[in-house]
């Protein structure tokens, strides 16, 4: 049995990628449960910022923590409201700088349909992983969070910006050629974004350890079933998916403080 405080799965690139669960001070190695019963039993909360056992509002936070630290500001999911390249802090400036002044790829990614999105070079390809999608294409490496966000905003107008989640977690994928949606969508990218296009033609191809998909989906939420045992039948995106059509969302569940049991 393991105890810890849920935290998003660590990811290591392999074929198929590799999946370890941190519990106090611990890693499990989620992939070596597929096909096992694992038991998931709620027993508390830890604010991923104070440490305090109260209640988890969002992202891990309790809802004072969540209003205050750097990680949750309106930036991290509208990088087009990015300012540390103008040296006006939001919340924590030196944070801020540090997180916005590196290069940032614009990408276009298939989890269920083609989809825009943004991350810092250095999360490539775990934040692909984390998205649950089985091909990634660069579309430009820019020296900002702000200029990723003013391209992506240009391209929303195009293409979607989210992740269907269920289509990804049944794998319901439209195939789609993402050089030629590149090759699209390129001149609608803004002038000041344009010398920053990449040539990349290939795209990156990732594959889930996954021994069967659900066919429909029922989410679980310890909150409201604070005990829940099934067959893990496979890991896609940062989801456990059971043989009984449960999956559970980790980096949802992020703060959650729990037990994990592993049987046969």
């Amino acid at each position: 049995m393991f105890q810890g405080v849920l935290q998003k799965m660590y990811t290591e690139w392999a074929d198929p990628i590799r999946y370890y669960l941190p519990m106090e001070g611990d890693f499990v190695l989620m992939n070596s449960l597929i096909g096992r019963n694992i038991g998931l039993d709620f027993v508390g909360y830890c604010c991923m910022n104070c440490g305090q056992n109260k209640p988890i509002f969002r992202q891990g936070y309790c809802k004072e923590c969540f209003f205050e630290v750097p990680q949750t500001a309106d930036w991290v999911m509208h990088p087009e409201l990015s300012k540390a390249h103008l040296n006006i802090e939001e919340r924590d400036l030196g944070y801020e700088q540090q997180v916005q002044l590196q290069p940032h790829y614009v990408y276009l990614a298939n989890s269920s349909d083609v989809k825009v999105g943004v991350t810092r070079k250095s999360q490539a390809p775990t934040r692909w992983i984390d998205q649950g999608a089985h091909e990634a294409l660069i579309v430009a490496e820019v020296p900002n969070r702000y200029l990723a966000g003013v391209a992506e905003v240009a391209l929303k107008a195009h293409l979607a910006d989210k992740t269907n989640w269920r289509k990804m977690l049944t794998n319901q994928i439209t195939a789609v050629d993402l050089l030629r949606v590149k090759l699209e969508v390129r001149d609608f990218i803004p002038e000041e974004v344009q010398p920053y296009v990449t040539e990349d033609f290939k795209p990156l191809c990732i594959h889930f350890p996954v021994e069967r998909y659900p066919t429909q989906v029922r989410s679980l939420q310890l909150l409201q079933t604070p005990s829940y045992k099934g067959r893990l039948m496979g890991i896609k995106g940062q989801y456990l998916l059971f043989e009984d059509n449960t999956v559970f969302n980790v980096r949802g569940n992020e703060g959650l403080v729990i037990q994990l049991t592993i049987s046969h």
